[in-house]
């Protein structure tokens, strides 16, 4: 399953913005799988994090292999021991059972979640631990398939903002122009600006200083 997106998105960003018109109409639509499993994506999102996707997909289907599904009761059933063999670290085993255990008592309320608005949601998801801001986004987008997700922390989304728009630096005043500008469906100009900042139009380059030409895996 993929983002799900279409002309209504695309219509309003291009009337919007001439560059992301242009954008769009050279890069064409953007397929970015998404899983509807919010236990599942958080627990995913807490493997990858700081790792390779390789690694991350590696570790994952480990998971899979052993535990059949993952949810909180075969979580909770395998243990910190089980999961770190699997090739996860022991804060990152902690971290997953931690949240399992949480799921499981209703200490937190995985389907409430849905009816939360994005800056509620957000909020609750970033309290869990393994989880700040950046992962809560990527989770309201990546699963719960928010449409106006645009993260400021996000340094690839940066810059695609700087390759698009030729700037050098994107403060986060400059970000919030672009926000306001792409909102409601911030999450399609997120599509897109990930794959500008991966090479998808070649002509254009990073205008930043080369020491802030570091990109977050989106």
């Amino acid at each position: 399953m993929y983002f799900a997106y279409g002309e209504e998105e695309t219509d309003y960003l291009k009337k919007k913005d001439n560059r992301m018109a242009e954008v769009i109409d050279r890069i064409g639509h953007v397929k970015r799988k998404v899983d509807t499993d919010l236990f599942s994506a958080v627990v995913h999102h807490i493997v990858g994090q700081q790792i390779s996707t390789k690694a991350q997909e590696t570790i994952w289907q480990r998971m899979l292999s052993a535990l059949g599904e993952v949810n909180a009761e075969t979580v909770l059933a395998a243990g910190v021991s089980k999961l770190q063999s699997l090739g996860m670290t022991f804060r990152k085993a902690e971290y997953i059972t931690d949240f399992a255990e949480k799921v499981h008592t209703g200490a937190f309320d995985l389907e409430g979640i849905w009816q939360k608005s994005d800056e509620e949601a957000i909020r609750e998801l970033s309290s869990l631990k393994g989880i700040g801001v950046w992962t809560a986004e990527m989770i309201l987008l990546f699963c719960m398939q928010r449409p106006d997700m645009l993260s400021y922390d996000d340094l690839a989304i940066q810059r695609g903002l700087r390759m698009v728009y030729h700037h050098r630096k994107i403060d986060r005043g400059l970000f919030e122009k672009y926000r306001r500008r792409f909102s409601p469906y911030g999450s399609v100009a997120s599509l897109y600006l990930w794959a500008v900042s991966g090479g998808a139009i070649p002509e254009l380059h990073d205008y930043a200083p080369s020491c802030l030409r570091r990109t977050k895996r989106a």
